[in-house]
């Protein structure tokens, strides 16, 4: 499980590539997780401006116009910075598209 440091960290890798931008898209390939994904959260999401990303303990807070995403990475789960286009891997299981060409990826193998 990443604890609070590895946390930190994926914060402040992501955070710059975040801040103001706007969600394009969001791809959900799995949304069965340890907490489902809503089907309607791509909708919720599309347009919307991140205007803030945090940290609460080892919980990922992404704040929009309206609400806030609140991503938790599990036991071995991760978030990456892509080029809009990257084909996903098998543990790939959601992807929220930016305006700039970015993608944030969240991978989790379990």
């Amino acid at each position: 499980m990443p604890e609070l440091p590895e946390v930190e960290i994926t914060l402040r890798g992501i955070r710059p590539h975040l801040q103001q931008q706007c969600v394009s898209n969001v791809i959900i390939r799995n949304a069965n997780l340890r907490w489902p994904i809503p089907p309607a959260l791509p909708k919720l999401l599309h347009g919307q401006t991140i205007r803030g990303v945090r940290r609460r303990a080892k919980y990922l807070l992404i704040a929009f116009d309206r609400g806030t995403l609140i991503l938790h990475l599990g036991m071995s789960g991760s978030l990456r910075i892509l080029a809009h286009g990257t084909p996903p891997q098998k543990h790939d299981h959601f992807d929220l598209l930016l305006d700039d060409g970015q993608l944030l990826r969240l991978r989790d193998p379990r």
